[in-house]
């Protein structure tokens, strides 16, 4: 069944550009999908009138509190075929691995029960199976559970997980991305499609300090992979380096970018790395990769608060656990707990519509780690004091806590 498309001066001129459009993608669905063509429709009456028309509701499928983002056209009388348009958010596989032909068998379930308009991926990680009526909606969804796949999160929940490719294909990774990844989320499923949390809880994976995921600035809990010995250097691998590019390039792309000036090109075409100032900001191994790679000695850096803007700005991710290992089922397990502990204290004291960050910004972050159990560690320090002025008349009570807990802990 087709249906003639509206008229789309506004939308036509977004295909003028150098760039593919998403309008004629939505265009070359619109001739097969009545439900698309209305979209087209009600999307250039949105930009004629400067104004969105989509209202909240409640769907979902049976056994699941979440996952479906409902979305009901205000428009309806103009726009019959789009009056319903919701999203189911599927929970994609660690690492974003998918084959040829689970990803042809997606596509061939959304066209028979969905508007055939796919997004790899959400902010969220998710899958994004958007355009689907309420009648559909379970069998879109029970189509897609058969091939092996959950609903990922939505609502006030902890959401669906990413983790990057890692170890699969990438150098740098500096731990196994989708062994954790997987550990966390089966250990928090129900919260996932229960939701029951102040709002929002982001798990986010990333291997190695380039952070491919954005965890530092996006997940309520990052997990990226580090490490604490020296980087290793390929001195015959520098030097080649130097002679393909020149000492002018090293000097000025490297050496000069380095944010603690902690590497020296020698006159011998070597570099020597002060790895005891290094803030693993990979940007040297980035542009050395043959020359220069992570070290041996490798781990995790577990950061917590990190967010986009809310009831508070932006928070970058605050460091909880400088460094830790995570290799064997006991490391995994201690990763489970921890996480465990930081979403009942937050479920516990974050106010409603909170996230993670600003409840530790608005109880201050040592009351946070006390709350958790965690020791204060330089490391969490995000910029020193600026003010001179130290209190010195409470130390010794300070002093007396910080020896009780350490009493309780060894003899726990």
């Amino acid at each position: 069944m087709t249906k003639k498309l509206h008229e789309t001066p506004n939308l036509d001129q977004l295909e003028s550009g150098p760039w593919p459009s998403f309008v004629t993608g939505f265009k070359r669905l619109a001739n097969d999908k009545p439900m698309m063509a209305d979209l087209l429709g009600q999307l250039e009456h949105s930009y004629q009138n400067v104004k969105g028309y989509w209202k909240g509701g409640t769907v979902t499928v049976r056994g699941y509190g979440g996952g479906i983002i409902p979305r009901f056209s205000e428009v309806a009388d103009k726009f019959p075929a789009s009056s319903e348009f919701h999203t189911l958010r599927v929970m994609p596989p660690p690492g974003m691995h998918y084959d040829t032909d689970i990803l042809r068998k997606f596509c061939d379930v959304w066209d028979e029960h969905g508007s055939g308009l796919l997004a790899l991926h959400g902010q969220s990680g998710d899958m994004m199976f958007q355009g689907c009526t309420s009648d559909n909606i379970q069998a879109a969804f029970d189509a897609i559970n058969e091939l092996g796949f959950d609903l990922g999160g939505a609502g006030p929940s902890v959401r669906t997980s990413m983790s990057c490719v890692g170890a699969a294909r990438c150098e740098h990774s500096c731990f196994n991305e989708a062994i954790a990844h997987r550990q966390v989320m089966n250990s928090f499923t129900d919260d996932l499609h229960r939701p029951a949390l102040p709002y929002k809880f982001k798990f986010k994976f990333s291997g190695c300090p380039n952070d491919c995921m954005n965890s530092i600035q996006r997940a309520d809990m990052a997990v990226i992979g580090t490490w604490r010995d020296d980087i290793r250097i390929k001195q015959d691998e520098v030097k080649k380096f130097v002679q393909e590019k020149g000492r002018d390039y090293i000097l000025n792309n490297v050496i000069s970018r380095c944010p603690t000036k902690c590497i020296q090109l020698n006159k011998d075409d070597t570099i020597e790395v002060d790895n005891s100032n290094c803030v693993r900001c990979m940007h040297c191994i980035n542009v050395m990769t043959k020359a220069l790679s992570p070290g041996l000695d490798r781990g995790v850096s577990i950061l917590v608060g990190g967010k986009r803007t809310l009831k508070i700005g932006d928070l970058f991710g605050t460091v909880l656990i400088p460094f830790r290992k995570l290799e064997s089922q006991k490391d995994y397990d201690e990763l489970v707990e921890l996480a465990e502990t930081i979403i009942d204290f937050w479920a516990e004291n974050g106010l409603e519509h909170e996230r993670l960050g600003e409840t530790i910004e608005r109880i201050g972050l040592a009351n946070f780690l006390e709350g958790i159990g965690v020791d204060v560690d330089p490391a969490m320090v995000a910029q020193p004091r600026s003010n001179s002025f130290v209190r010195m008349d409470t130390w010794e009570e300070e002093a007396e806590k910080w020896r009780q807990r350490q009493a309780e802990g060894s003899s726990a």
